[in-house]
């Protein structure tokens, strides 16, 4: 993705400007997971995923037929054109004029690729933005890494570059109050509709991950297990504030899809379709899924909730509705903005106010050394101590 960016100014401006508030960043590049726009792009894709996994083909053409059953087209990627347009709307509105990129991990246009022109066109410093909230390896190192290895592949072309990101963002209000109202606007609905029926069960959704993932996930000063505390956080969250908008207990809980492993490998429970039937043996009879471990509708809700999940509901006599991911809410992105500010006014050295709900304390912009480590292999990765 080409964005020329102008060459730094010969001497210092002293005052700031709207224009230069990212200072000292050139440029804004928002890193995502990537996904296929064909058919013969599944594949390909797939392998770049699971590389070093030693996963059959046979296994992965079970995953292809999730892409296939859509076209073969994630619809990520378009996800992430509609999310750019809304951060340059918001950072124009703001009078912030930086170059903002965009590089993915898995797919066209690739992150190594992205930096490489950002280079050519005189950015140096760059501030990065992912497109996962939360605190685990497949949320945060990794992306870690493959920021680092993309470092590293254009200093052996003689290219330098640095690169920091914004802190993990479950609790920051952009994020977990934008996914508070989206809840509480569709339970409101419900309720509206048929006040004399039962308040409708709430279930937060994310991606599971292996146990041992969610067990190293923080160590530190941390004890581990991160990233099923935030959201577990978020969701009893969730569920005190929907009651208190309706004025009567609603119950929240939270479930997990995508699981991808070995059946010998324990991950993260339970599934979102044995709690569906869990649910409906209490006598449930209406549930509101909210996918809060997503940023935007991509193939882990499209496939696992839209489509296999509203299977079971429908096969259970469930009535289900599905809440909204943050997508390009605007309140989610401008809270993507604040927290570019955010970055860039910390590696200015300045004393920032950094918002934290539901948990007070926000996590660091520089990750702790041991924080989410790769299980597999140890590979070097950049805005952090280790």
């Amino acid at each position: 993705m080409s964005s020329p960016l102008a060459e730094p100014a010969d001497e210092p401006v002293d005052d700031a400007q709207p224009e230069d508030e990212l200072r000292p960043y050139d440029a804004v590049v928002l890193v995502s997971f990537g996904g296929p726009e064909a058919p013969d792009e599944v594949m390909p894709f797939l392998r770049r995923v699971t590389s070093g996994r030693a996963i059959p083909d046979e296994r992965l053409e079970e995953v292809a037929e999730h892409y296939h059953h859509f076209g073969g087209r994630s619809p990520i990627n378009d996800q992430n054109r509609a999310l750019l347009s809304a951060l340059r709307e918001e950072m124009d509105r703001r009078g912030v004029a930086t170059p903002l990129l965009w590089g993915n991990r898995n797919s066209p246009p690739f992150l190594t690729d992205t930096l490489r022109e950002a280079h050519v066109g005189g950015a140096r410093s760059i501030v990065a933005v992912t497109t996962s909230a939360y605190s685990c390896y497949s949320s945060c190192r990794q992306y870690r890494e493959d920021m680092a290895a993309a470092l590293g592949a254009l200093g052996e072309e003689g290219l330098a570059l640095s690169i920091d990101k914004v802190r993990p963002y479950w609790n920051h209000p952009g994020f977990s109050a934008t996914n508070v109202r989206l809840v509480d606007d569709a339970v409101r609905a419900l309720h509206e509709a048929d006040p004399g029926q039962p308040a409708p069960r709430i279930v937060c959704v994310t991606h599971s991950i292996p146990e041992a993932m969610d067990d190293t996930s923080g160590p530190g000063e941390d004890d581990g297990n991160l990233y099923r505390t935030q959201h577990q956080q978020l969701t009893a969250a969730i569920g005190d504030e929907v009651s208190a908008t309706i004025g009567r207990p609603v119950q929240a809980d939270l479930a997990y899809c995508s699981r991808s492993g070995p059946p010998s490998q324990p991950w993260l429970e339970p599934d979102i379709n044995d709690h569906l039937r869990a649910l409906r043996d209490e006598g449930v009879t209406r549930v509101v899924v909210a996918p809060i471990g997503f940023v935007s509708d991509h193939m882990e809700v499209v496939f696992d909730l839209d489509t296999e999940a509203r299977e079971t509901a429908e096969e259970l006599g469930l009535e289900m509705v599905r809440v909204p991911t943050v997508g390009v809410d605007v309140q989610f992105v401008s809270g993507l903005v604040d927290l570019v500010l955010e970055r860039a006014a910390l590696a200015r050295g300045e004393d920032v106010q950094q918002p934290s709900w539901p948990q007070p304390q926000p996590r660091p912009v520089v990750c702790r050394a041991g924080c989410c480590p790769n299980l597999r292999a140890a590979l070097p990765a950049c805005c952090g101590q280790d």
